[in-house]
C-alpha cells in the first residue's frame, strides 16, 4: 500500500486539536454512554469525594485524543486499536489540547503506528490526562 501511508513519516508531528470541555459536553457523553455516575455530573457529590467539582469522563478525553488522530489521517482511515494511560482529571471549563507523533509505518500492512497525548494548562503547569496513549490506524481505502 502507498499513499496515505508512504506519504507519512516516522516522527511526523500531529496537529494539536483543541476544545474547552463543557458540562453540556460530559452530560451528551454520558447520556450516550450510559454513564451517569455521579463524579461526571453531581457537583456536590464530586466535591464530596475530593475533587474541586465534577470532571469529564476518562473515555471523553480519550475520545478527544482519537479525533485528534482521525482529524489527521482524514477519511479512508480507520482506527484498528487505541490505549491510554489515565493520569489526571479533566475539570469543566478547561481546554484539552490533543496531538502525537508517527512512531512506525508497516506499508506492507498499511498500519500507522501514532504515540498519542492530552495536555491540559493549570496554573502555567502542564498536567496530562492522557500522557502515554497509542493510536493504530490501517489504511482502508486510497485516497
Amino acid at each position: 500500500m502507498t499513499g496515505w501511508v508512504g506519504a507519512r513519516q516516522v516522527g511526523e508531528q500531529l496537529p494539536e486539536l483543541a476544545r474547552v470541555v463543557t458540562a453540556a459536553d460530559v452530560a451528551a457523553y454520558a447520556e450516550a454512554g450510559g454513564d451517569r455516575n455521579p463524579l461526571h455530573l453531581d457537583g456536590a457529590f464530586a466535591r464530596s469525594v475530593g475533587f474541586d467539582d465534577v470532571i469529564a469522563h476518562g473515555m471523553f478525553t480519550m475520545g478527544h485524543m482519537a479525533a485528534a488522530v482521525t482529524a489527521w489521517a482524514g477519511p479512508g482511515a480507520v482506527v484498528e486499536r487505541i490505549t491510554a494511560h489515565f493520569r489526571a482529571p479533566v475539570f469543566m471549563g478547561e481546554e484539552i489540547r490533543a496531538g502525537g507523533s508517527v512512531r512506525a509505518i508497516d506499508p506492507e500492512t498499511g498500519t500507522v503506528t501514532v504515540d498519542t497525548w492530552v495536555v491540559v494548562e493549570r496554573g502555567g503547569t502542564s498536567e496530562w490526562p492522557i500522557k502515554k496513549g497509542q493510536v493504530v490506524l490501517r489504511l482502508v481505502a486510497d485516497r
